[in-house]
């Protein structure tokens, strides 16, 4: 009979980590498992593009050494606890998931189109990269083309025909998707996040959102802070 994942007997090892312990007899074997948060827009845009399940073959070169050796070293620290453990782990932990989109991304097709291919691109990646980097910029179209070599009607040509939209929209949405996730998990106010993304006002920061979201930036807010009222089970 199949036992329930969280009904299993466990060793915790600290507030993040634990240790279960299934089945009796036959041979032993290690699972690793973990619940990994993206914060970040790039990251947000990513995890849409993943497909449900991503595998890598763990037994071909150059997988084998970077998966074998990062799994033992997280299993060691995670048997012996020492200080800056956890740090440890996390840090591994990290760098598995990474190397593993980056495996997914180097071998299926559909990887090497759309918005991973553009961010593949010399010229239009590098532009997107410095969007992404500071969303808040003085960005034109000119500043843009000048940013990667190119004549601006070269640099917007080519940026529409890559990435599927002209480069100040997509500007534009990558601001207010840094906005929807500041507001979701910051403290900042609407006049604060205004000002951290180049809007002279709170009114234009609120039509932008709203334009692009379909619902005001008071809105996410008040959303946010009834979903950790719900987690948390109290006011916030």
């Amino acid at each position: 009979m199949a036992t329930r994942l969280f009904d299993a007997p466990r060793q915790l090892v600290s507030d993040r980590y634990e240790v279960l312990r299934l089945g009796g007899g036959g041979l032993a074997s290690t699972v690793v498992c973990g619940v990994v948060r993206f914060d970040h827009p790039t990251a947000h845009q990513l995890t849409q593009l993943l497909p449900r399940l991503v595998t890598v073959e763990a037994w071909s070169a150059p997988e084998l050494e970077w998966i074998q050796s990062t799994l033992r070293y997280m299993a060691v620290e995670a048997r012996e606890p020492r200080p800056g453990g956890e740090t440890v782990i996390t840090r591994l932990a990290d760098i598995l998931v990474i190397q593993v989109i980056r495996a997914w991304i180097a071998r299926d097709p559909s990887a090497q189109r759309g918005w991973l291919g553009a961010l593949r691109d010399p010229k239009i990646g590098r532009a997107m990269a410095l969007v992404h980097r500071d969303p808040g910029g003085d960005w034109t179209l000119a500043s843009l083309a000048a940013s990667v070599g190119m004549s601006r009607s070269a640099f917007a040509a080519r940026f529409t025909h890559v990435v599927g939209e002209p480069a100040m929209r997509y500007v534009a949405r990558w601001r207010m998707q840094a906005a929807r996730m500041w507001l979701q998990e910051d403290d900042a106010s609407l006049s604060e996040l205004a000002g951290r993304l180049g809007y002279e006002s709170d009114a234009a920061f609120s039509r932008a959102f709203k334009r692009f979201v379909g619902v005001s930036p008071g809105a996410i807010k008040r959303r946010a802070a009834a979903a950790t009222w719900a987690t948390e089970g109290g006011p916030v």
